[in-house]
């Protein structure tokens, strides 16, 4: 079964994933940042978390210590395959198409599509 993460739960993977093991105040103060969310939110969220198997906790002194246990890279993976059967009827080109035009990408983002999709055809042959 795959773990698929709500928006919120994934801002607050987000943040374990660039700060790594955090308590629940570091995290809301993370995610306060952007929009103000209370720190009874953020708990009652990372508890639920905790009850899917999404998060580890630890004691730490007085308070709990939270670990992402799923990978980024696999939740990535999981939610694109997701976001290109329903929304592109399986078609890479059509999502990669799309992604393109609606967002203006940058010389050097371009640049490594290309040697990236040049890796591909050559491993290709």
């Amino acid at each position: 079964m795959k773990i698929k993460p709500t928006d919120k739960e994934l801002e607050i993977l987000q943040v374990l994933w660039d700060k790594g093991p955090s308590t629940v105040r570091e995290v809301n103060e993370q995610l306060s940042q952007d929009k103000e969310i209370g720190y009874t939110t953020t708990l009652k969220f990372m508890q639920i978390m905790h009850e899917k198997g999404i998060v580890s906790r630890e004691l730490f002194g007085k308070t709990h210590r939270y670990t992402a246990l799923i990978n980024k890279t696999s939740i990535q993976q999981t939610l694109v395959e997701q976001l290109m059967e329903t929304a592109f009827q399986g078609s890479a080109m059509k999502m990669v198409m799309q992604v393109l035009g609606n967002k203006k990408s940058s010389a050097k983002e371009l640049k490594e599509i290309k040697e990236y999709i040049d890796k591909l055809n050559s491993e290709q042959k």
